[in-house]
């Protein structure tokens, strides 16, 4: 990763983004990640009470499986405090839940790690709760085609 370098997988219903963090250390990056609560409501609403809604606790399990990459990688996952530079990346009209964290001491492999899993592994934590038994892709597709990918199933199981 180059200093300036910035990873993004972005579609109408999920973000993950990694990007250098300036004036943090030339190893320091922050971790953003977000899911369209109102995108996913198709295949959620209704299937969650009385639990939390599958999407934002998909992405919160993901947040936790980043962070042991993270930490398996030899870096450190750092909680962000306050206002998160991670609110308002995508502005649309719709309700987003956002993550978002710093990573110290991350080395050059490890943006494109977290973003060849993190995005598949979302959808996988949220079929799992919903319990759909969707068939989802082994591999992930580009951020295009994994977004007709989910408004299909939106159409095949919503409610």
């Amino acid at each position: 990763m180059t200093p300036e370098q910035s990873y993004e997988y972005i579609n109408a219903f999920m973000y993950f983004i990694i990007r250098p963090e300036k004036g943090r250390g030339k190893d320091t990056l922050l971790y953003c990640s977000g899911i369209n609560i109102d995108r996913f409501l198709p295949i959620t609403r209704g299937r969650h009470r009385p639990m939390s809604n599958p999407a934002i606790r998909g992405l919160q399990l993901v947040n936790l499986d980043v962070r042991a990459l993270i930490l398996s990688r030899k870096a450190t996952p750092k909680t962000l405090r306050g206002d998160s530079p991670c609110i308002g990346i995508i502005s649309s009209g719709d309700s987003w839940s956002t993550e978002g964290l710093l990573i110290e001491d991350a080395p050059p492999s490890l943006p494109e790690e977290i973003l060849r899993c993190a995005p598949l592994l979302l959808l996988k934590k949220i079929d799992k709760a919903i319990m759909l038994g969707a068939a989802l892709p082994d591999t992930l597709p580009e951020p295009g085609e994994f977004q007709r990918f989910i408004e299909s199933m939106c159409r095949t199981y919503g409610t």
